[in-house]
């Protein structure tokens, strides 16, 4: 008897962890802020669309702002399952962006930094 309800509990378990396990935990304000600082512009300046998701917490998005500047960005969020497992302690990544077509970062210095600095971007 008590071999299967150590079995059940662990079924229990296994489909809780397939139900919350898929999504993740960032919310739009979350994903705004890190877009904020990925692309040198203030929150509300631009607007994210196409967003989508992949398995493993990867969000795929894409941002225009007001003066016409383009960016693809992604980011990395744990998923639910993932941040119950780590007592909520993985964080969401930053935001990785890059400008796609003219009016991004390689079209002027007020977009550029360090980075697109030593790649000669800028």
């Amino acid at each position: 008897m008590r071999f299967k309800r150590q079995s059940g509990a662990a079924l229990i378990m296994a489909a809780l962890a397939t139900l919350i396990g898929c999504a993740t935990t960032i919310d739009d304000s979350g994903i705004e802020q890190r877009t904020s600082s990925a692309v040198g512009r203030p929150v509300g300046s631009f607007t994210i669309s196409d967003r989508s998701e992949e398995s493993g917490g990867r969000i795929n998005y894409t941002v225009k702002t007001r003066d016409g500047a383009t960016y693809r960005c992604y980011l990395y969020s744990p998923t639910t399952f993932v941040k119950v497992m780590t007592f909520g302690q993985t964080p969401n990544s930053d935001a990785v962006c890059s400008a796609m077509g003219r009016g991004g970062a390689a079209g002027g210095a007020s977009t550029c930094n360090a980075l697109l600095k030593a790649a000669g971007k800028c």
